[in-house]
C-alpha cells in the first residue's frame, strides 16, 4: 500500500471548502509541473510531462511584453496633448460647461477658482512620425523614435485616486486581489525560460512626491502563486533569500532540494492544493536562479555603442536607464513580462521644475529601449507600454504664473504610447478638446487597452479566465473591446 492511501478519505471540512473546484483541475496541474521543473527534473520525481503546450486562440503578434508605469500620473498637457490655444486663456477659470460637473479630488474641490494653465514648454511637431505628432521639449529623444510610437491621446479610466487606478491599470479592477496584467500573461502564455520568472519587476526611484508602491500591484492575487511578478533589486541581492547561507555547497542544495520536493509532491498528490505544486516549481526556479541571474546582470559583455545609446547612468544599478537596459537583457532571454516602474510623477505644485527632473530620467532611456529593441529585432514581437494611472488637469492645483503651476488627478482623458508588437507606429489616435479637459474622438478604457494587448499577444481576452469563488474572472472583467484602429493589421 502507497503510504498516502490510508489518508485518501482525510478530506476535512475545510480542505473541502478550502480545495473546492480547484482539485477538477490538480491532473493539469500535476502536468504543469512537470513542464515547470523541467523533463529531466520532472521524470525524477515521477510527474507526467505534457506532450506540447496548449495553443493560443489565434496567430500572436507578439511574444512579450515590457510596460514602463510612470507612476503619479505625468502631465500630458506639458508632455503629449498639444494644446496651443489654452496659451491665450492664461488664467480663465474653465467653464462650467466643459467641466461638467466632473468629480474633483479632496485637494482640489475647495479651490475658488479653476484657472487654465497653459504649459510651459515649447512643443515641436516630429516629423519622422506618421501623423506629425507634437511633443514637448522635455522629450527630444523620444520625438525621436516617434516613427515607430503609437499615441492614444483619448484614454480615460475610472478612479480619481492613486491607489485604486494603479490598481485598476494593473489588474483591471479597483479593488485589491485580483490577478495583475503580467500574472495572466504569464499564466496565459508560461514562460520561454525555465531558468528565469515569466514576470520581473523593476523599480527606479524619481524625483518630489512619490506614491505607495505596494507588492500586490505585481502580485498574483487567486491564480497559482507561480505566476506573481518576481522584483529584482538594485541593492544587495537582487532577489532576497536567493544566495546559500555560508558553508552551503551547490550539492548541498541540491540535495536538500531533492528531498523537499519528493515530500511536496506527495503531499500535492494527497492534498490536491495548487499552491504545493507551486512552491515545489518555485523552489526549482529559484535554485536555477542561482544562476541565471548573476549572468543577468553582469554588464561586462555589453559594447560601448550600448552606453552612448542609454547614457552612463545605465551603468548605475537601480536608474530608469540601467532597468531599461535590464529589461532589453530580460527579455532577449525569453521573459513574457517586464513591469518598469519610475515614481515622482505626482506633480500638484512646482510641476515644471520636477517635470523637468523626471524626462531627463525617462527620456533618453524610453527612446534608448524602443531603439535597441528595434535595432536588435525583437520590437516586432515585443509590446512597448508606457503609461500612468490617469491625466492631469488643465486649471492649475494653488497658485498659478507663467513658470509654475501644479495639476490635479484627472481621470477623464489622459494619454500613453505603445510601440512594436503589431501596433501602427507613427500615429496619433484619438482626440481631446480644445481645453484638454473631455475626450472627442474615440475614447479608450482600460479594459479596451487590456484587450487590444491581450489580442496582439494571440490571446482571446474573452477566454482567458480563472475559476475562482464559483465565478470565471479575467483581466478585462466583463468589458473591454479590441481597437483595431491601433493596429498595423485589423483585428
Amino acid at each position: 500500500m502507497h503510504p498516502y492511501d490510508e489518508h485518501a478519505l482525510d478530506l476535512t471540512r475545510r480542505r473541502f471548502f478550502g480545495v473546492g473546484a480547484r482539485s477538477i483541475s490538480a491532473g493539469l496541474g500535476m502536468l504543469g509541473l512537470g513542464a515547470a521543473l523541467g523533463r529531466e527534473r520532472a521524470l525524477a520525481l515521477g510527474l507526467p510531462i505534457p506532450e506540447a503546450a496548449p495553443g493560443l486562440h489565434h496567430p500572436a503578434q507578439a511574444k512579450r511584453v515590457v510596460y514602463l508605469h510612470m507612476e503619479g500620473a505625468p502631465s500630458q498637457l506639458d508632455l503629449y496633448d498639444y494644446k496651443p490655444g489654452l496659451l491665450e486663456r492664461f488664467d480663465q477659470d474653465i467653464p462650467d460647461s466643459i467641466r461638467g460637473g466632473q468629480r474633483l479630488t479632496g485637494m482640489t474641490s475647495g479651490q475658488a477658482r479653476f484657472p487654465c494653465a497653459p504649459s510651459a514648454f515649447r512643443f515641436d511637431r516630429a516629423e519622422n512620425s506618421q501623423d506629425g505628432v507634437w511633443l514637448s521639449e522635455l522629450l527630444p529623444r523620444t520625438a525621436g523614435v516617434a516613427r515607430d510610437l503609437c499615441f492614444v491621446h483619448s484614454m480615460h479610466t475610472e478612479a480619481i485616486n492613486h491607489e485604486p487606478a494603479i490598481t485598476f491599470f494593473q489588474t483591471g479592477n479597483q479593488q485589491p486581489g485580483r490577478p495583475s496584467f503580467g500574472a495572466w500573461a504569464s499564466y496565459g502564455l508560461g514562460s520561454e525560460n525555465q531558468d528565469l520568472p515569466a514576470f520581473v519587476v523593476l523599480i527606479t526611484q524619481g524625483f518630489g512626491n512619490m506614491q505607495a508602491l505596494s507588492a500586490r500591484f505585481w502580485g498574483a492575487g487567486f491564480l497559482s502563486s507561480e505566476h506573481q511578478g518576481c522584483r529584482l533589486r538594485s541593492n544587495g541581492d537582487p532577489v532576497l533569500y536567493l544566495a546559500d547561507p555560508p558553508g552551503v555547497s551547490r550539492a548541498d542544495r541540491r540535495k536538500l532540494l531533492d528531498l523537499q520536493s519528493a515530500w511536496n509532491v506527495r503531499e500535492a498528490e494527497r492534498a490536491l492544493d495548487p499552491e504545493v505544486r507551486a512552491r515545489i516549481a518555485q523552489a526549482e526556479l529559484a535554485y536555477r536562479m542561482q544562476t541565471s541571474v548573476p549572468g543577468l546582470l553582469d554588464l561586462s559583455g555589453e559594447p560601448a555603442s550600448t552606453f552612448e545609446l542609454y547614457g552612463e547612468e545605465a551603468r548605475k544599478p537601480g536608474t530608469f536607464a540601467a532597468n531599461c537596459l535590464l529589461a532589453r537583457r530580460l527579455l532577449e532571454r525569453g521573459v513574457r513580462f517586464v513591469q518598469l516602474y519610475l515614481r515622482g510623477w505626482d506633480q500638484h505644485s512646482n510641476l515644471p521644475a520636477e517635470l523637468r527632473l523626471q524626462c531627463q530620467a525617462a527620456d533618453r532611456a524610453q527612446a534608448a529601449l524602443v531603439t535597441d529593441l528595434k535595432q536588435r529585432g525583437l520590437l516586432d514581437d515585443t509590446i512597448v507600454l508606457c503609461a500612468g494611472e490617469f491625466g492631469r488637469t488643465v486649471y492649475s492645483q494653488g497658485e498659478l504664473s507663467h513658470t509654475n503651476y501644479g495639476r490635479d488627478h484627472h481621470p477623464r482623458c489622459f494619454t500613453v504610447w505603445l510601440a512594436g508588437g503589431g501596433f501602427a507606429p507613427g500615429i496619433t489616435y484619438g482626440k481631446t478638446d480644445d481645453w484638454g479637459y473631455n475626450i472627442v474622438e474615440n475614447p479608450i478604457d482600460v479594459h479596451d487597452l487590456h484587450a487590444t494587448m491581450l489580442r496582439q499577444l494571440g490571446i482571446d481576452h474573452e477566454r482567458l479566465t480563472y475559476r475562482h469563488q464559483g465565478r470565471d474572472f479575467r483581466l478585462t472583467d466583463v468589458f473591454g473591446k479590441v481597437v483595431p484602429g491601433l493596429l498595423s493589421k485589423p483585428a
